[in-house]
């Protein structure tokens, strides 16, 4: 059971990476979007895509440390 459990643990570390790549892409919007206000919206969108396509891949380690957990026992 504590190999499952590690296991789940280290799944779960993709949420903290998604953590940080959101903070660290929101941030250099937040710089850009300073520099050339006349590029707010393209740059949000872009912002935007990358935190999905981050987000995303958090939910995926969350999921699996959800399977390992229910499948291991």
């Amino acid at each position: 059971m504590s190999l499952v459990a590690l296991g789940a643990g280290i799944a779960a570390l993709a949420c903290i990476g998604a953590g940080i790549g959101i903070g660290i892409a929101t941030g250099k919007a937040v710089e850009a979007i300073s520099r050339q206000p006349e590029a707010s919206g393209k740059i949000t969108a872009a912002l935007i895509l990358g935190a999905a396509l981050a987000e995303a891949t958090a939910i995926y380690g969350v999921v699996v440390a959800i399977l390992v957990l229910t499948m291991g026992q």
